[in-house]
């Protein structure tokens, strides 16, 4: 299932990496709020050119509740035919063995929800790049540090297969819509039924967008929020994966100190090396990696930020969010 929102640069070459999966059988459900949205034809073209795939383009409507996508989703999972679901942003570009690898993860015993880690693809603009390189060095490695202190009680919203079954335990996508981040509601919901959530080991290529500094700052200060809201605790420990910044103010109020801020940039390379390198694969950091520091500062910022206020913007709508991060509605 897979909802659609306007025509960017890379949604027909990532449509097409949806239906391009090595997997025997499967069918590929399409939505848009409006038949005049621009992905329709392509959508169209895509789908003419499988025609062994089957295919559905279904008009959602206008959401009535801010999550959008949840609402696009909730046209689409009554007419799916089969009992495991797989949810895909219309931004990610999939491997052909992405399908069959997450459908292998999700059939061990106890599993109810797989999700997909990515490498994020940054357009030609500047902010956008370091966003991805941020993306890329850090936020991977802190999803993973995670994982190994409490577990995997989350998902990432780009990717997750799971069971219709898995849905409706928890309440639904109805349920879900209430959320700004309803892949962490859904996540953290499955794992407190005690069942297994799964990062999966097929990484996903997230084209994030060509924005200017507007519209990427306001997008970063909504995902903090949104990520204080969902997880308290875990917000307030990210000031450990932040070590350039906190060892730059040190050094700014204790003259001399410059040797703390080697080693804060050392240990900072060393994940950056890890993470974007080793796992994810990104040819970014290669040519972008002296923006790092400033990718650095830039999200420290963003963090600090994250800690005051409840509004946000998103879709061009003013939204306020409540302690649970769920909507006023």
């Amino acid at each position: 299932m897979r909802p659609l929102h306007g025509a960017e640069d890379n949604t027909e070459a990532n449509l097409r990496s949806l239906f391009s999966q090595a997997y025997p059988e499967f069918e590929v459900l399409l939505s848009i709020h409006e038949p005049s949205d621009p992905a329709a034809p392509i959508a169209r073209r895509v789908m003419a050119a499988f025609p062994n795939i089957p295919a559905r383009l279904v008009t959602a409507g206008v959401s009535p509740l801010p999550n959008a996508k949840v609402w696009s989703l909730r046209a689409l999972l009554p007419i799916a035919r089969h009992e495991h679901i797989f949810m895909s942003d219309s931004d990610i570009f999939h491997l052909p063995s992405s399908l069959s690898t997450v459908m292998a993860e999700l059939s061990q015993p106890n599993v109810a929800l797989v999700t997909c880690p990515y490498r994020a693809v940054g357009g030609p603009r500047f902010w956008s790049r370091v966003e991805a390189l941020g993306l890329n060095t850090d936020f991977l490695a802190g999803m993973l540090t995670q994982r190994l202190l409490n577990g995997m009680d989350f998902a990432i919203g780009t990717t997750i297969a799971t069971r219709r079954t898995e849905l409706t335990a928890i309440g639904g996508l109805e349920f879900l819509q209430r959320y700004l981040a309803e892949d962490f509601v859904m996540g953290n919901a499955m794992h407190a039924r005690g069942r297994l959530v799964t990062l999966s080991r097929s990484v996903i290529a997230h084209h994030i967008g060509n924005d200017g500094f507007i519209k990427n700052w306001k997008h970063r200060l909504r995902w903090a929020r949104s990520t204080r809201r969902s997880r308290r605790l875990g917000y307030l420990g990210e000031i450990f994966t932040k070590p350039v910044a906190i060892a730059t103010i040190f050094c700014i109020l204790v003259p001399g100190a410059w040797g703390l801020l080697l080693i804060a940039l050392f240990f900072r390379a060393t994940v950056a090396w890890s993470t974007a390198v080793e796992i994810l694969r990104d040819p970014l950091i290669y040519r972008y990696w002296w923006l790092l520091p400033l990718e650095d500062l830039s999200s420290f910022a963003t963090w600090v930020l994250g800690f005051f206020g409840n509004k946000i913007t998103w879709r061009g709508r003013d939204l306020n969010l409540l302690p649970d991060g769920s909507f006023q509605i």
